[in-house]
């Protein structure tokens, strides 16, 4: 059973889903030519639009397992977070980093990419840790 908290996220993570749902038809618009997108954006689009679906359906597994790690404060929210908050930071750098007219190469704001990245990596270290911890307990 999944505790409250953990639901409401789950909720909000299905309700995002939408949005990468739109962000595919801007895709299709892109790849069809209908939007002015030059080769370096239309791979960092197709990208974020990747890492946004991929990492929220990652996060819903994670919550459905993740209340009966051994876990608690902190610990239990970076479990539960990191992998949500990289599923927007990641594809946040991929889209806002070559925003603008026929950029040559991706702007600081990649950055957003590499801080999902470590969101990433704690959230799953952690939850992983957590769950193989109550298992080998239980």
């Amino acid at each position: 059973m999944l505790s409250p908290s953990s639901l409401t996220v789950f909720g909000i993570l299905l309700l995002a889903l939408v949005t990468v749902e739109s962000g595919g038809y801007f895709l299709t618009k892109v790849v069809r030519g209908h939007v002015p997108a030059n080769a370096l954006q239309t791979s960092f689009f197709r990208a974020g639009h990747a890492h946004a679906a991929v990492l929220l359906v990652l996060s819903m597994a994670i919550l459905a397992v993740i209340d009966q790690a051994s876990l608690t404060g902190f610990w239990f929210w970076l479990a539960s977070t990191g992998v949500p908050i990289a599923a927007i930071l990641m594809p946040a750098g991929f889209f806002l980093s070559v925003l603008g007219r026929d950029p040559e190469k991706p702007s600081r704001l990649i950055w957003l990419l590499w801080l999902g990245v470590l969101s990433l990596t704690a959230g799953l270290i952690t939850a992983g840790v957590g769950l193989l911890a109550a298992g080998l307990a239980g």
